[in-house]
C-alpha cells in the first residue's frame, strides 16, 4: 500500500480520536455548568461518526481494488 494512503487512514483515526475527546470535553463543560454556548456534543459525535465511516469506506474500496488484501489464513 501506498505511503500516502496510510498516511490518510492515520490522519482519519487521529480525527477520530480527536472528535471523541472534543465531545467529552464538551460532555464534561455542560455537566458543571448548564451554560450552552459552545457547539453541542452531539456535533463531534456526528463527526467522529462520519470520519469512522469515511475510515470503513475506503478500506473497503482499497480492498475491492486490490491495493490491500486480506489475510487468507484464519489464525
Amino acid at each position: 500500500m501506498h505511503w500516502s494512503l496510510k498516511a490518510l487512514i492515520v490522519v482519519l483515526l487521529i480525527t477520530v480520536i480527536v472528535n471523541l475527546a472534543l465531545a467529552l470535553k464538551q460532555m464534561l463543560a455542560n455537566s458543571k455548568s448548564g451554560d450552552h454556548t459552545e457547539k453541542s456534543m452531539s456535533s463531534y459525535i456526528g463527526r467522529r461518526l462520519i470520519f469512522s465511516a469515511s475510515i470503513l469506506l475506503l478500506l473497503l474500496l482499497l480492498a475491492a481494488s486490490g491495493h490491500i488484501g486480506f489475510n487468507p489464513r484464519p489464525y
